[in-house]
């Protein structure tokens, strides 16, 4: 009995997908209603839409399947994975993010990870529609970015992170030369004077590596205006931290971290693994001096990514770093609210000529509810 018209165009893709694509992924990844696709094993695939995760009906037919798509993501980017290299962190031609894991290390086969991104870069205003920040907030945000301060997005995985930065990254003027470093490039910040450089792991023959912490020495060395680093996760915050200390002023990174607190010591314990030895003190210091703001990302229990902090570091005082809240989530309200102190460069601002001034100070003396 011969295949209908359907069929046959269904059975065409589903060769296309294998041969050319990514198999019984190819679908997903072309569905714009999914954010992220887990496959634990081949046999079991889920999906996540809309903040919810649900079982993927199809399967791929063996683990070697699962191998053969996750060599096709990670071999055209100079990236392996085998044996000795059991885990990698690779990307797709679009920038969605990629993370892989074989056997023996996955325990029930093959494992992979894609972190897609949506088909339309999000801007400041597609945050506010989303429920993400107050238009207030979005503001203050944009200015913080244009008045030069360092600002580190603190959050968990899946909070929104990247996607604030590239937000947060698109409102630098346009005058101004970005570098970015990332381990494996997605971000996609709309500006058009951007450099992207990405790590490299060791080859085969153990050499060859390039490391983030390279790559931020060599960007101080290439007139950056701008350094925003994708994620900043060992010794590499120690070079990010003496830039942003050393006149590149306005630079951006992330971490993971639950609270603008977290965030500073998981900054001390990462500059700590550089090996510098350095009394704790002294990087406290230097943390102190160099980063201006923490904007808290999560991802709350309904789905939704939501900025719900931003503290303003003050100084350091008997040994401790001082952080001021500006912003915490109204739970009442379901929104980002000002806690009633404004954040001490504000008269700075106004020396600079920074406009709509006057809303952002009405915005931050708003006398919130206790939260």
């Amino acid at each position: 009995m011969g295949l209908s018209v359907a069929e046959q165009e269904q059975a065409i893709e589903a060769v296309v997908s294998d041969v050319a694509g990514l198999g019984v992924l190819q679908p997903l990844i072309d569905d714009p209603q999914v954010s992220e696709i887990m496959v634990n094993r081949y046999d079991q695939i889920y999906v996540e839409r809309k903040g919810g995760l649900t079982r993927h009906a199809g399967c791929f037919v063996n683990d070697a399947a699962v191998r053969t798509v996750i060599e096709r993501i990670v071999y055209p980017i100079g990236r392996r994975i085998d044996d000795a290299s059991p885990m990698v962190d690779a990307r797709l031609a679009d920038g969605s993010r990629v993370n892989a894991v074989i056997s023996p290390i996955a325990l029930h086969g093959a494992c992979l990870t894609i972190r897609k991104f949506p088909i339309k870069r999000l801007n400041l205003d597609d945050l506010v529609e989303l429920g993400s920040m107050t238009a207030d907030l979005g503001h203050f945000l944009t200015l913080a970015v244009r008045h030069r301060l360092n600002i580190l997005i603190a959050g968990g995985t899946g909070s929104g992170k990247t996607t604030l930065l590239n937000v947060l990254g698109s409102q630098i003027p346009h005058d101004q030369r970005v570098i970015t470093i990332e381990d494996a490039a997605e971000l996609q910040i709309g500006h058009p004077h951007v450099v992207s450089l990405e790590s490299r792991p060791r080859n085969v023959e153990g050499s060859g590596e390039v490391t983030i912490r390279d790559l931020v020495r060599n960007a101080l060395r290439m007139r950056p205006d701008r350094i925003v680093v994708g994620e900043c996760r060992g010794a590499e915050a120690i070079d990010m931290l003496a830039a942003m200390n050393t006149g590149h002023d306005g630079s951006l990174t992330t971490l993971h971290a639950n609270s603008p607190r977290d965030a500073i010591s998981r900054l001390e314990t990462m500059v700590l693994m550089a090996g510098k030895e350095l009394p704790l003190l002294a990087i406290r210091d230097q943390i102190a001096r160099a980063i201006q703001l923490i904007v808290q990302q999560t991802r709350l229990a309904d789905g939704r990514r939501m900025v719900t902090a931003v503290d303003e570091i003050t100084g350091l005082e008997s040994g401790q770093i001082q952080l001021q809240p500006l912003v915490r989530l109204d739970q009442q309200q379901q929104k980002a609210a000002p806690q009633g102190l404004p954040p001490t460069f504000l008269h700075q601002w106004r020396e600079q000529g920074a406009s709509d001034l006057h809303q952002i100070e009405r915005w931050f003396a708003q006398q919130t509810v206790s939260l």
